[in-house]
């Protein structure tokens, strides 16, 4: 884990053992090895979700179709500089769900699953990223 996220780890482990303690009526016998062995697990699972974001970014990075644009001449060109420095300035977070949503062409529920997240925030994600990028493109008469 990155320095930065440890807080966020301790708070798993915390949230954890107290679950552990509502279901099983107690804490566990030895607390200091299980938070070991659930630090563990928390610190593996981090581990996988990083990679699993740093292969979709590089999937997200082939998919940009740079030789379409640049045979749509000065116009298409325009448009699509304007796109991509739109998606740049968002947020991490909406960037994907646009790229994955429009560039890859998934549908709302495969996004959900690909980012393990639910699909109601896609829905939100891709709502709020798309009125900033609309917003964009007339600010800078694009569109």
């Amino acid at each position: 884990m990155a320095h930065a996220d440890l807080p966020d780890g301790v708070q798993q482990v915390r949230l954890k053992l107290m679950e552990a303690r509502a279901k099983e009526g107690g804490a566990p016998r030895d607390t200091a090895a299980w938070c070991a062995v659930v630090a563990s697990n928390v610190a593996a699972d981090w581990h996988r979700a990083r990679r699993r974001r740093e292969r979709l970014d590089e999937r997200l990075i082939a998919l940009r179709p740079w030789e379409t644009v640049q045979r749509g001449g000065e116009e298409a060109s325009a448009l699509a500089l304007t796109v991509a420095e739109g998606l740049e300035a968002l947020p991490l977070e909406q960037r994907r769900v646009v790229v994955l949503r429009f560039y890859a062409d998934l549908p709302l529920a495969r996004i959900a699953e690909a980012l393990e997240i639910p699909e109601g925030t896609v829905k939100s994600r891709l709502h709020t990223a798309m009125r900033a990028m609309r917003k964009r493109l007339r600010a800078e008469e694009v569109v």
